[in-house]
C-alpha cells in the first residue's frame, strides 16, 4: 500500500522546472548548453533594495511578520494599486505571499469545491490547471488562437461559462507567448462577466511593467469598476524588480475573500520572509527609473529573436506586445526527419531535438497547453540569444 495521497494523481511536476533541472544536469556534466527556459530576469536586484533588505536585517526585523505581511508593505502595495491602476484598496483588502503562486494557490484553496470550474486560456503558465486540480476543482482550458494574437474572443468566453464557473483566469502580459489585452480588449470581455454575476476574475499582472511598443497596460478591476467586488489582482516584485529569489507577491480583493486566503496560509508558510518583505517596500515606494532601461534591453531581445527565428526554415514568430517570452509555432518542421532518422511528430520532438543536437535548452508547447509551439526565455545577454538562434537555424536546416 502506497503512502503517497490520491490527489497526487491530478497534477504532475512543473515543466519549466523540470528543464531547469536537466539543463544543470547537463552543464554539469560538461555540455556547453544554452539555456532560454527560465522566466528570470538576467538584470541583478537594484542596489537601493538589497541596501533595504540589509539594512532591515540590521534592525533586527527577523521576527514572525503578520501573516497577510508587514503594515509597511500593505501600504505599499495599496498606494502601488493607487498610483498605477487607479484602484483604491485599504491594507487589509491586501495579502502577502511566498510568490504569486502561493497567493493564487491560497486563493484556489478558499474558494474551490469539488467541481467547481475554473477558466484558463491556453497557453497558460504550467502551474495554473494543476493548481486547481490540487484544489479539487476542474480547469476548463480555451485555446487562445494565434491569429487573435494568442487572446480568447468574448464569444470562446461566453461559451465556456456554465452554472459551475467559479473563476475566469486572465495573465497579461502573458507567460508564456507576450500577449498582452488591450483596454478594449479587456472591455469585451468584462461586458460578457457583468452578464455572470457567480463568476469571479482573477488576474495574474506580474508582467505589468515589461511592454513594449508604446502598448498601455489595463487590468479588469480598473476597466470595469462594477467587478471590483468579485476581482481578484495579482501582482508581485519578481519581474520587474529582478527579485525572483526574494519570493513575494500580493494580491488586492474584496475582505471576505483575502482574510480566508489568510487562514489558509496562516496553516502554511504562516507569512512571506521578513526580510523580503522590507526590500519589497523599497521596491515599490523607492526609485523606479530603472525600469525602463531594462524594458529597452527586453525590447531589443525581443527583436533580435524573433527576426532570426523567422528566418529559421519551418518556423514561425509573432512578435509579443510584453513580458520576455516568445511562442514561435514548430508547425513547419512537423513530418521532417532529423540527420539521424528521428521523424519530429511534436513539439517535444522539436525542443528535444534542439537541446541533444545543438545544445539550446527551450520548452515545448505542450507544457502550457498549446501545440505545436515552443517558449523561449529571451532574459539574457544579446551574445547568447544570437548565438541560440544560430544554433536553432542550424538545426531546423538539416531537417529533411
Amino acid at each position: 500500500m502506497s503512502i503517497l495521497a490520491s490527489r497526487l494523481s491530478r497534477i504532475k511536476p512543473s515543466a519549466t522546472n523540470a528543464l531547469t533541472g536537466k539543463v544543470a544536469e547537463l552543464k554539469a556534466g560538461g555540455a556547453d548548453i544554452i539555456s532560454l527556459g527560465a522566466g528570470e530576469p538576467d538584470f541583478d536586484t537594484p542596489d537601493n533594495i538589497k541596501q533595504a533588505a540589509i539594512d532591515a536585517i540590521k534592525r533586527g526585523e527577523t521576527k514572525y511578520t503578520p501573516v497577510p505581511g508587514t503594515m509597511a508593505l500593505r501600504q505599499a502595495i495599496c498606494a502601488k494599486f493607487k498610483r498605477e491602476n487607479g484602484l483604491d484598496y485599504t491594507p487589509d483588502q491586501i495579502t502577502v505571499g511566498t510568490g504569486g503562486k502561493q497567493v493564487i494557490f491560497n486563493a484556489f484553496m478558499a474558494t474551490l469545491d469539488a467541481g467547481d470550474e475554473v477558466i484558463i486560456p491556453a497557453p497558460y503558465w504550467v502551474s495554473y490547471p494543476d493548481m486547481v486540480a490540487l484544489a479539487e476543482g476542474t480547469p476548463v482550458i480555451i485555446k487562445a488562437a494565434e491569429s487573435n494574437g494568442f487572446k480568447i474572443t468574448p464569444e470562446q468566453l461566453e461559451a465556456a461559462i456554465t452554472p459551475r464557473t467559479k473563476w475566469v483566469m486572465l495573465n497579461s502580459p502573458s507567460n508564456p507567448t507576450g500577449a498582452a489585452y488591450t483596454a478594449d480588449d479587456i472591455r469585451a470581455l468584462t461586458d460578457v462577466l457583468m452578464r455572470h454575476e457567480n463568476v469571479w476574475v482573477l488576474t495574474d499582472d506580474m508582467y505589468e511593467h515589461i511592454i513594449y511598443d508604446d502598448f498601455a497596460f489595463a487590468t479588469p478591476a480598473q476597466i470595469e469598476p462594477r467587478l471590483y467586488d468579485r476581482t481578484l489582482t495579482i501582482n508581485g516584485v519578481s519581474k520587474a524588480y529582478s527579485m525572483t529569489g526574494w519570493r513575494i507577491g500580493y494580491a488586492g480583493g474584496p475582505l471576505e475573500l483575502i482574510r480566508a486566503m489568510n487562514i489558509i496560509q496562516s496553516q502554511s508558510t504562516t507569512h512571506a520572509t521578513s526580510i523580503s518583505q522590507a526590500a519589497s517596500v523599497e521596491a515599490l515606494n523607492g526609485p523606479q527609473d530603472f525600469i525602463e532601461p531594462h524594458k529597452k534591453l527586453f525590447q531589443d531581445r525581443r527583436d533580435l529573436v524573433v527576426s532570426m527565428l523567422n528566418q529559421a526554415t519551418g518556423l514561425t514568430c509573432r512578435t509579443p506586445e510584453g513580458a520576455f517570452y516568445v511562442y514561435p509555432s514548430c508547425a513547419g518542421t512537423l513530418g521532417k526527419t532529423t540527420p539521424d532518422g528521428k521523424v519530429i511528430e511534436t513539439d517535444l520532438d522539436f525542443v528535444t531535438y534542439l537541446l541533444e543536437t545543438e545544445e539550446v535548452a527551450v520548452v515545448q508547447g505542450a507544457a502550457f497547453g498549446l501545440s505545436p509551439y515552443f517558449r523561449i526565455s529571451y532574459a539574457t545577454s544579446n551574445e547568447a540569444l544570437e548565438q541560440a538562434c544560430q544554433r536553432i537555424q542550424r538545426a531546423c536546416a538539416a531537417l529533411r
